[in-house]
């Protein structure tokens, strides 16, 4: 699951603790926050149980137990969240704690391998999320278009492209407002491909090389992804669609230019 490993901890929940917020609700939230997921669940327990805090805090229980799904695999984990999930009252919540829950319910789907349904958890919470950080809302972002790349694998392959051209809209529009963003730039070659259009996912992903760098933060991890992408499917991608007798010499010309392109863009 690339989303996974590009981005590591998902969202963060919300950082501003609120000064009515209960200690333990309080500490739930920066437990969470620095990756104690352990932590997090037994002080979100303790708050559940207090007048006013009840909601948010199984936001925070379920998220932490979706975190350790996704580094365990253990079903037991997926399910304990959803029992929180579906506890939650969401007109309780306040709004940042309303966005966590969405993004908890897509990620829920997601391990479920409802992929489509995930999509859409996804979508409506991006359409929410200009209260996020930038580095969160790219997360998300990564987590829409991995859920809508899965939902494309499993429709008739006659189908697929309409989902690829989806993903192949929202990451032009995506670069138009920031070039350096990650997550736009790896999956608008990987759309591009997925939708037939294997000479603009070439291009696309020399261009996102070069536009990478202009997030510093973001861009080594950028490069180790479109690198991947360019030599395990794109070069063989191209190659193939010369006849059998130029196919190596064809692989061996693209290979080179590829490294050329690094070279000159370090």
């Amino acid at each position: 699951m690339r989303v996974l490993v590009a981005f590591g901890v998902a969202m963060v929940l919300a950082a501003s603790v609120d000064a009515a917020d209960p200690p333990a609700l309080a500490r739930a939230r920066s437990l969470y926050n620095a990756g104690n997921f352990d932590g997090a669940v037994t002080e979100a327990a303790t708050a559940r149980r207090q007048p006013g805090a009840g909601d948010a805090a199984a936001v925070i229980e379920a998220r932490a137990h979706l975190e350790r799904y996704r580094l365990s695999s253990d079903p037991t984990e997926l399910s304990t969240a959803r029992a929180a999930l579906t506890a939650v009252n969401p007109q309780a919540l306040a709004p940042r704690d309303h966005l966590d829950l969405l993004v908890g319910l897509g990620q829920s789907l997601f391990f479920g391998e409802l992929y489509g349904p995930a999509a859409q958890l996804f979508d409506t919470a991006l359409a929410r999320s200009a209260p996020l950080p930038t580095k969160d809302r790219l997360a998300l972002l990564d987590w829409w278009a991995s859920a809508m790349d899965r939902n494309a694998q499993s429709v008739p392959f006659d189908a697929r492209a309409t989902v690829f051209s989806r993903i192949v809209e929202r990451m032009e529009r995506e670069l138009t407002t920031d070039p350096g963003s990650a997550p736009a730039n790896y999956w608008l070659a990987v759309a591009l491909r997925g939708a037939g259009d294997v000479d603009g996912a070439w291009d696309a992903a020399i261009a996102g090389w070069v536009r990478a760098a202009l997030n510093p933060a973001t861009a080594t991890t950028a490069r180790m992804d479109l690198d991947r992408l360019v030599t395990e499917r794109l070069v063989a991608d191209r190659s193939r669609r010369r006849p059998a007798s130029e196919q190596a010499d064809a692989e061996a010309a693209l290979v080179k230019v590829w490294e050329r392109v690094k070279q000159e863009w370090p």
